[in-house]
């Protein structure tokens, strides 16, 4: 069994992306790790080549700057990694590059692979999601986040990364899947407020154009930790490469959980508490169908 990662990145310094800390939770299960690298103005090449890996190949990328209609040159740029990954490989581990994966779940992912390799129906293996947010020690559990997402998938070059590069489909389809129990860690909401702010701003001009940046998120904006709806303490262990960066943490999150609950409308409430009850989490949205 081969197994080839991929991932794209731009401006990770500037917008202080985990992006190492990423590449290298999944490392030890990859044979190769295909970075497709944009059109930095920082040293994120350097970054990347700081990992001195032997199993990394960069390719280098320019983004298109037109596509600003929802996320699509994520997905583009997803797609062009997807693309360089070697033919032989059996499955590509797509990784963001504010995600981690607990060392934890590396033998559990190992497994899944193997024993799903001969399975053709399995086109994906869906991962549980936490996100963490303000800082390490909460993550968010509400329907504002989402829930699952394909992170290994079949080397079939069919399939395509899908509208913002939050999921995948082929043939105009979605991707046949296995849920397995394992979690990647979203870290792309762990920043002090100012960071924050400048990522909402940065993200959005990948969503919309000049004026309505302007319009809805001035210089003079001022990012409210308090629309995160629904925060949970952590209580476990962070990935083994994410410790130095933790340790680096220098502000704290300084919120009234209670208070913040208070705050979802009667009906958000409701449905939290079905889903809370149940596991069922109604009318989710799935850009996958689980079949095993």
């Amino acid at each position: 069994m081969k197994v080839a990662g991929f991932t794209f990145i731009r401006n990770a310094v500037k917008n202080d992306y985990p992006v190492v800390e990423a590449i290298t939770s999944i490392l030890p299960l990859c044979d190769e790790f295909v970075v497709a690298l944009g059109n930095s103005d920082d040293d994120t090449g350097k970054l990347i080549e700081g990992i001195n890996s032997p199993k990394i190949k960069i390719i280098n990328t320019v983004w298109d700057e037109t596509l600003r209609a929802g996320g699509e040159v994520f997905a583009k740029e997803t797609d062009k990694a997807f693309a360089a990954i070697s033919p032989d490989a059996d499955w590509a581990f797509y990784i963001q590059g504010d995600e981690c994966v607990h060392e934890k779940y590396l033998p559990l992912i190992k497994k899944e692979m193997e024993d799903n390799l001969g399975d053709e129906q399995i086109e994906g293996l869906l991962f549980k999601y936490l996100h963490f947010y303000g800082s390490y020690d909460y993550y968010g559990h509400s329907r504002r986040w989402y829930r699952r997402e394909i992170r290994v998938l079949r080397n079939k070059k069919g399939i395509h990364s899908y509208r913002d590069a939050q999921g995948f489909r082929t043939d105009g389809r979605k991707l046949h899947v296995k849920l397995i129990d394992a979690y990647i860690y979203h870290y792309g909401w762990v920043k002090p407020p100012q960071g924050l702010k400048n990522k909402i701003r940065n993200f959005n001009q990948f969503y919309h154009d000049d004026d309505w940046i302007s319009e809805n998120l001035p210089e003079t904006f001022e990012f409210d930790y308090k629309n995160a709806d629904r925060l949970i303490a952590f209580t476990d262990t962070h990935p083994a490469v994410m410790q130095k960066r933790i340790a680096a943490t220098n502000w704290k999150l300084d919120l009234d959980l209670k208070t913040l609950h208070k705050k979802m409308t009667f009906r958000r409430k409701a449905l939290q508490k079905i889903e809370d009850l149940t596991g069922w989490r109604v009318s989710e949205y799935r850009n996958y169908k689980i079949i095993k």
